[in-house]
């Protein structure tokens, strides 16, 4: 995050009155125990208040929220001889997407943790699962009526609802969605002011509007018009993989494609570099010989459209993956 968008965040979450059950303020509080089951605590909270992302702020005080600034840092800090982030992440389930920003803020050295929401189960930490009730951590099991309550939450918002990057400028946007193939696969013409670009965004909700020059970019955005699915930790894993076997078996791999955009923003390419792979046969005709690939396209066309769509999008670990191995006289192709 760049210094300038550090500063904006911190002084925007600084502004919050109060505490929040998804916004917290610490000063050098390092308790790797306590910070694991915040971090639970948080990103189920956030979940269900509906909130694109929870904040665990180091250096601030609790009263009046003055920046005074703190000695933890998250970097250095291990447990063992494991780094802190790593050792957290380990101990969360599922996985989720927890972000450190650390800088400077009025001559103060300042740390944030940005928390992503729950998805489809609520996160635990060493097994356990946390809930904020008001300002204080507490096990979801002890309070009922939240836990309903955030199940609920779980069924009611889709995937593609979520967001994949909050509180990005129009600039950030318009480079990070290829919006000139989201109007060409729609048979729109292109608009001729980021305004209207920026407007048909937001209608389809491939971006969301907060305030001024400031948005969230939606899963569904990201996953189908991603520039770069990578510049989206949520979903950078979910990019396609396609991968060529020599042999038998998966033992021994040739090559090997990650798809970098987005599904839609990605997918011509996709199926053409998957045909171009293919073995192709030899067909003598009356007076001309033609090369007639293996598979026809639109059989390619399915299978991957299939594996892409018919995956489960809150499995944040891996995307789907496309290939074939040869045998002695055939191609097997699997997803």
């Amino acid at each position: 995050m760049a210094p300038e968008q550090f500063d904006i965040l911190v002084r925007s979450l600084v502004a919050h009155p109060t505490e929040t059950e998804w916004l917290e303020f610490k000063l050098n509080q390092d308790d790797p125990e306590k910070i694991g089951e915040n971090i639970s605590a948080l990103s189920n909270a956030a979940a269900l208040h509906r909130k694109p992302t929870a904040y665990i702020v180091w250096g601030v005080e609790d009263a009046g929220h003055r920046i005074v600034g703190t000695s933890f840092s998250p970097r250095v800090q291990k447990i063992g001889n494991e780094e802190l982030e790593n050792w957290l992440v380990v101990h969360l389930a599922p996985r989720i997407d927890v972000r450190i920003q650390e800088g400077p803020i009025d001559g103060h050295h300042i740390v944030v943790f940005e928390i992503q929401p729950a998805t489809n189960i609520p996160v635990r930490f060493k097994g356990v699962e946390f809930i904020r009730v008001g300002t204080y951590t507490k096990k979801l099991h002890d309070h009922p009526e939240k836990e309903r309550a955030l199940w609920k939450t779980f069924h009611e918002v889709p995937f593609e609802n979520g967001i994949a990057a909050d509180n990005v400028t129009s600039d950030e946007v318009l480079s990070l969605i290829k919006y000139p193939t989201y109007f060409r696969l729609l048979h729109l013409p292109l608009p001729d002011s980021r305004h209207g670009v920026l407007a048909r965004l937001c209608q389809d909700r491939v971006i969301n509007r907060r305030a001024a020059d400031r948005f969230d970019v939606t899963n569904l955005g990201a996953i189908l018009f991603a520039h770069k699915l990578s510049a989206f930790n949520r979903i950078a894993r979910k990019a396609t993989r396609v991968i060529i076997y020599s042999g038998q078996d998966r033992t021994k791999a040739v090559r090997e494609q990650v798809g970098a955009r987005g599904y839609a923003a990605g997918f011509e390419r996709m199926i053409e570099y998957i045909n171009n792979q293919i073995p192709q046969n030899e067909l003598i005709g009356q007076a001309l010989r033609t090369e007639v690939r293996m598979y026809p396209e639109i059989a390619i066309r399915e299978l991957v459209a299939n594996a892409l769509i018919h995956q489960d999008f809150h499995i944040t670990g891996a995307g789907p993956m496309i290939g074939w191995r040869s045998n002695v006289s055939v191609n097997s192709a699997w997803v």
